[in-house]
């Protein structure tokens, strides 16, 4: 397995983890007992990840300069 492939693999598993913190986040406010602070932490994590996701990417495919 090549360096792009272990990319690739991890970038998808940030995107699964990213989707299931959005479900999870949507099922909480759908209940109606919003604990804020639980949401806030949720929130943050996905940032993170979508910060670990937007490196990954640009690991992935560099910016090329025409």
């Amino acid at each position: 397995m090549d360096n792009i492939d272990l990319l690739n693999r991890q970038l998808e598993e940030l995107r699964l983890e990213h989707r299931d913190l959005d479900e999870v986040i949507q099922r909480l406010i759908l209940q109606g007992n919003i604990d804020l602070l639980q949401i806030q932490r949720l929130k943050k994590r996905k940032l993170i990840l979508k910060d670990q996701m937007t490196k990954l990417e640009s690991r992935i495919l560099p910016d090329i300069i025409a």
